[in-house]
């Protein structure tokens, strides 16, 4: 089984794992969690009907009771577990991976995501090596639903839209399932494409990183003159925007964009977390602002914690997750939506556009990650590293999530994927001519490595 990951358990079901393995899971996870109730929740993959009845067969087996949302959106089961004092859940989805995929996100106390190092490395050797013994006495199956509740929180982040005109691809996700609640219904200056939750995802994958994919969304821009474009992934946890012109926006640089919420118009300045990827852009838009930016590793199983230890008021990541110490340090990608297009639509009303209030922002130029198939990572990434450590001063070090350098007009980060054989690459610079000629001797550096 090569299901258990870094940030959770994901692969090609019945290929990865299977519904044995599943009721293992089920079985071992009140144990690991130490708790005797456990919260479950499901996307609409065609496997996630028997994943859940094995998940709910294992958990019960155990002695502890489950509570099911049904069909929702993974930060619907966030928020459950945290509203309601849940110390174990787990929601049934492949997030934006391909119809084939399948796997379960599984958080702790708190809504605290449990990682590999947090206790997936534990379960995942209980479940290859622990025998099963069914408990006499089974737990019980409950029906619990937090969808008036979850829509009534968000609400509270809905500011006056009416001026703005928004182009909405739903990417036959979650979201959809209560979009149309929390957004508006369709209107004039408000259209929708791929709204119905579709586990084949018939129209496109729910991955908004891959520019194949918010095609559909850009067309929609253009043709119905929108303001703005907004994408959802295939379980609602991330959003990612185009401007007016159906451009789309590098998502770290909306952390910046957050500033005007939560600094601005709220007040909290204080701590604020991106991961090791983001722009340089993002510290200089907030800092002056009040704000104190702190840099991460990638991933929400690291994302959530480092917020809650540093305290921070939201955070953000390069792939579109947006964390809320508001939502128990956790991400929701309809809840940064509403936000940012509360912002935008009150820049719209002081005459500013999308494109106007992103450029403000992005003042370097990016390479975008670039990924390079190698065995090799560590040895390749210190080649990289020294390489330009030896001929430039650098100004800031970081290791803790492979490399990022910076010096005075560029910097890089390179790092080991946690979930693929792949050495991932990213740089920015003052000029695209001196980011060419770095990423280009990054090429020559990593060829042998190939």
């Amino acid at each position: 089984m090569g299901a258990f990951h870094a940030y959770d358990i994901r692969g090609v079901y019945n290929r990865d794992f299977d519904k044995e393995d599943v009721y293992k899971i089920g079985f071992f996870l009140p144990e690991l969690l130490k708790s005797n109730k456990v919260l479950i929740g499901r996307d609409v993959r065609e496997s996630s009907p028997e994943i859940r009845d094995y998940l709910v067969r294992g958990i019960k087996d155990a002695g502890a009771d489950v509570y099911d949302l049904g069909t929702v959106t993974t930060p619907m089961v966030y928020f459950a577990t945290g509203k309601y004092g849940f110390t174990a859940s787990a929601q049934i989805t492949a997030s934006h991976n391909p119809r084939e995929y399948n796997g379960l996100k599984i958080s702790g106390e708190n809504a605290l995501p449990v990682g590999f190092d947090t206790g997936l490395g534990t379960l995942e050797k209980w479940v290859k090596g622990r025998e099963v013994v069914p408990v006499a006495k089974k737990g019980q199956l409950h029906r619990l639903d937090v969808r008036e509740e979850y829509i009534a929180f968000l609400h509270d982040y809905k500011k006056d839209l009416s001026g703005l005109k928004i182009g909405v691809d739903v990417s036959n996700g979650m979201a959809g399932v209560i979009i149309k609640d929390v957004l508006g219904y369709p209107s004039d200056n408000l259209h929708y494409i791929f709204d119905e939750p579709d586990g084949t995802f018939p129209n496109h994958e729910a991955n908004p990183l891959v520019p194949e994919n918010i095609r559909d969304l850009q067309n929609l821009v253009k043709e119905k003159s929108c303001d703005v474009g907004v994408i959802f992934d295939g379980d609602g946890d991330r959003v990612m925007f185009t401007d007016e012109n159906g451009r789309f926006i590098s998502p770290d640089l909306m952390i910046a964009l957050l500033g005007h919420f939560f600094i601005e118009e709220k007040g909290q300045k204080g701590n604020v977390l991106q991961d090791i990827r983001s722009s340089k852009a993002v510290g200089e838009y907030l800092e002056p602002m009040g704000a104190k930016v702190h840099t991460w590793r990638v991933g929400r199983a690291f994302a959530a914690h480092k917020l809650r230890e540093i305290d921070g008021v939201f955070g953000g990541e390069l792939a579109g997750h947006y964390y809320f110490r508001d939502f128990f340090y956790s991400d929701s990608g309809l809840m940064a939506a509403l936000i940012i297009l509360g912002v935008l639509a009150r820049m719209k009303r002081e005459g500013k556009k999308v494109s106007e209030a992103i450029s403000a922002i992005e003042k370097y130029e990016n390479s975008g990650e670039i990924n390079f198939r190698i065995e090799k990572k560590r040895e390749a990434m210190d080649v990289v590293r020294d390489y330009f450590a030896s001929r430039e001063e650098v100004l800031v070090s970081l290791d803790f999530d492979g490399y990022r350098e910076e010096f005075a007009d560029w910097w890089f980060n390179i790092r080991p994927s946690n979930t693929e054989p792949y050495l991932r690459f990213l740089a920015e610079a003052r000029s695209r001519e001196l980011l060419n000629s770095k990423v280009s001797k990054v090429r020559e550096l990593l060829e042998p490595f190939l």
